[in-house]
């Protein structure tokens, strides 16, 4: 699932997560290392077509493990 935001803001949620924000925000985690109860409302959000919802996910991502991240093996 993708959304893309008015504020320029691109999430990308395909097993994988991307969060985009111009130079601001550059954040990839692999499926691997999100957390149990992060995948659980990133499926929910999928599931119910939710780019509310997959705004809010990525806000908490962000605000929880930086702003450039990338998390992988």
């Amino acid at each position: 699932m993708k959304c893309e935001y008015s504020d320029g803001m691109k999430v990308d949620y395909s097993g994988s997560l991307r969060i985009r924000k111009g130079e601001e925000v550059n954040v990839y985690i692999t499926e691997d290392f999100i957390p149990a109860n992060v995948k659980g409302y990133l499926s929910k959000a999928e599931s119910e077509q939710s780019c509310e919802e997959l705004r809010k996910i990525a806000k908490v991502v962000t605000a929880t493990v930086g702003s450039r991240v990338c998390i992988h093996e």
